[in-house]
């Protein structure tokens, strides 16, 4: 054993805080192969190919340990799970030895063989990388059966990374130009033909400041460091997102551009990364030290507009409330909450007058049999159970229609009392939600109908089809009362419903929403009765910031709100101020495909924590659901336990917030909870794709639909 100084050469850390490269190591041999190792505060790596070389990394002599007693070159090497003693076992051809490092600086130790094998029983899941750049998530849950979660393609996922931060505008950087890649995938360029995945190690981003990492929840700080050939990535399982990605060769500071080996370990103390590169040409082996927060810091951008409301920066929360209110909240609020948020997130309401709160649920359920709705006033308004199990136990099923006709969407009315469901024979039907007695039929479109929606006191049914119309119908007595006719549209209507608290009817139609103030006229004219006496008025209409044809969008009804989710066919969604007249944010590359659904959080039946109805999901052919935050435009979660690779399927929110479902290719609809990537329930008995499912929000049900046109309705344990 020695402890040569002279091999070894120190460097500052001349890019910022991001990295610095601590040391740098010639070796006679090439280590690019060789398994390297790292502990909390030691490195550990070959020299000159049979030696074993150790550095403390908090000596300040910055000595190292070398250990003699292999005759071959060292192949692999590993630290034992223990600090004291610290052990560390390396293997070449002729030997596996185990060595005690506090007894290696005292004496020559004697070299036995010995054959270790370590499994962590707490772990919930398994990642594995491959040589081809690909990442297998597997389920270790009991019963799942190493069920496979994902599998990702990190080149794929690091372009889609970078280029969200380009064409948001807003990339942040140090003043050293380390990300030209940006401007090459700017240009369509790739950053590399593959990514060999050498080694993936925990990494903590708890300690990211919450104003620049875009409020990462609680749970999604624990990530992975992917260690590959060109470069470092953290990435997130609980989203199949990229996090931050550190390129070697484009800091120039670096010694290895290009590595054949590496090693990685987090310390819990102050947070930062150590990570061993072994060069894929050549003999050079650099220690470096990473701070993951610097560099989630330095390539953070946010999709939000500084002059939109949603900025963080402006957006400001208010400091009191009143005594009723936090009453109120503390005797509702959820108490299985998955997704944690801190109260130091800013919401994304309005602070000042004369804008109204943004996302403020609307609580007082209890009805006063006022009003002309005969649903309303007919049932009783309780509170929606926030801990009942999941709606799994099938219950009734029937045939909406013969002939195999194609359920297209379905809805339930807001007091939970009705089941209204678009077929693509051009009726629209509404079913009791037992699904039991004769539906009411209501006929008139000439293609098939692709949305409905319930007004917010039942009133009102609205609906959509492929030949260019719109028509809101008497739920009560199954008459057309408006029709906006094909004069108004220039194409099919994609998506449409009731916006602030019925005031107005929102849709549309090609590259634009627009924004309509309507009058029904509900006088009774026998004689004129022929005549449409109802009308409608266009109050604004916006467009796509590319463009492009909006393929859905989504909004609150229940509660005043000024936002609109809006989806376009070049995969981004967009959310627009209508407080403002404006786009207020873009992400782009939400999915790998155009969604064609946006789903909000949020019942009246239920209060939920203030911080959940920024909640929004949305889907993609062939690329899962995805949970967004919308105060942050993060990708909170990613669903894609589910095969859906051809056939638009829906999706929803349970009522109490904690469950997500969605239909399927495979004839069963999946059953998601919010802190899982992973499929809780798997609802079988139907006969062919599921096409759309709806939670009842006012009882733990679940409907769901299928391609052949059955409805099957699941009730709780």
């Amino acid at each position: 054993m020695e402890n040569p100084q002279d091999i070894f050469s120190s460097n500052g850390g001349c890019v910022r805080d991001i990295v610095i490269e601590k040391y740098l190591v010639e070796s006679k041999e090439s280590a690019s192969h060789v398994q390297l190792a790292c502990s909390m505060q030691h490195c550990a790596f070959p020299l000159d190919g049979n030696e074993l070389c150790i550095w403390n990394t908090e000596d300040p002599s910055h000595q190292l340990l070398i250990l003699r007693g292999h005759h071959q070159p060292i192949t692999a090497m590993a630290f034992g799970n223990k600090v004291n003693p610290l052990l560390i076992c390396s293997a070449s051809l002729d030997y596996v030895i185990m060595w005690n490092l506090d007894e290696c600086r005292k004496k020559v130790l004697q070299a036995y063989p010995l054959l270790s094998l370590f499994i962590d029983a707490g772990s919930r899941q398994l990642v594995t990388g491959c040589a081809d750049g690909q990442l297998w998530i597997f389920s270790l849950m009991d019963g799942h059966h190493y069920r496979r979660v994902a599998r990702v393609d990190l080149r794929k996922k690091t372009e889609t990374f970078f280029t969200r931060r380009v064409k948001s505008g807003l990339y942040s950087q140090p003043e050293e130009s380390w990300l030209p890649s940006t401007s090459a995938l700017g240009k369509g360029e790739q950053v590399g033909v593959t990514f060999p995945i050498l080694r993936l190690a925990p990494c903590d981003l708890s300690r990211v400041p919450h104003s620049a990492c875009g409020c990462l929840s609680s749970e999604n700080t624990q990530c992975l460091w992917i260690g590959s050939s060109v470069g470092l990535f953290v990435f997130n399982p609980a989203n199949l997102e990229v996090e931050a990605a550190l390129y070697y060769k484009d800091f120039h500071s670096l010694s290895i551009p290009l590595a054949g080996s590496c090693a990685l370990r987090s310390r819990f103390a102050d947070g930062k990364a150590l990570c061993l590169l072994a060069s894929l040409f050549g003999g050079k082996i650099a220690a470096l030290e990473v701070d993951p927060a610097a560099l989630v810091v330095a390539q953070v951008s946010s999709c939000v507009l500084p002059t939109s409301p949603l900025y963080l920066g402006i957006a400001k929360e208010k400091s009191t409330k009143a005594a009723s209110e936090q009453q109120r909240a503390k005797r509702n609020i959820m108490k299985d909450q998955f997704l944690v948020f801190h109260s130091k997130i800013k919401s994304s309401g309005y602070a000042s007058a004369p804008h109204l709160t943004m996302f403020s649920p609307k609580t007082n359920i209890k009805s006063e049999g006022k009003g002309p709705s005969r649903h309303r006033s007919s049932c009783t308004w309780e509170a929606y159970a926030v801990d009942c199990t999941v709606p799994a136990k099938p219950g009734p099923r029937v045939t909406a229609a013969p002939a195999r006709t194609r359920v297209c969407c379905i809805q339930y009315s807001g007091d939970g009392q009705w089941l209204a469901c678009g077929l693509a024979n051009r009726l629209c039907l509404v079913f009791d939600a037992s699904l039991t007695g004769t539906p009411a039929v209501f006929s008139g479109h000439d293609g098939a109908v692709n949305t409905v929606c319930w007004s917010h006191d039942q009133r009102w049914l609205l609906s959509t089809a492929q030949d260019r119309t719109l028509r809101v119908w008497s739920a009560r007595r199954t008459e057309l009362a408006l029709l906006l006719g094909k004069d108004m549209f220039s194409k099919p209507i994609q998506s449409a419903q009731f916006y602030y608290i019925d005031a107005f009817i929102l849709l549309s139609s090609g590259p634009e929403f627009q924004l309509l103030k309507y009058h029904i006229d509900t006088c009774k004219d026998e004689i004129k009765r022929y005549k449409q006496r109802s009308k409608s008025k266009l109050v604004c209409r916006l467009s796509l910031t590319d463009a492009g044809d909006v393929t859905c969008l989504s909004a609150v009804n229940d509660f005043y709100s000024h936002i609109v989710l809006t989806a376009g066919r070049n995969r981004t969604v967009e959310v627009f101020d209508l407080n403002a007249g404006c786009s207020a944010a873009v992400i782009a590359e939400a999915h790998s495909r155009p969604v064609h659904q946006i789903c909000q959080n949020g019942s009246s039946f239920t209060t939920q924590q203030p911080q959940a109805y920024n909640l929004f999901l949305t889907t993609a052919i062939g690329d899962g659901m995805r949970l967004w935050d919308l105060r942050t435009l993060r990708c909170e979660r990613h669903f894609e336990g589910h095969p859906n690779r051809s056939y638009p399927c829906g999706i929803a929110f349970s009522p109490c917030g904690r469950f997500v479902a969605c239909g399927a290719e495979d004839r069963h609809a999946y059953m998601y909870e919010m802190g899982s990537s992973m499929f809780s329930h798997r609802l079988a008995g139907h006969t062919d794709i599921v096409t759309a499912v709806a939670f009842n929000p006012s009882a733990p049900q679940l409907t769901t639909a299928t391609l052949d046109g059955k409805l099957q309705l699941f009730l709780a344990e």
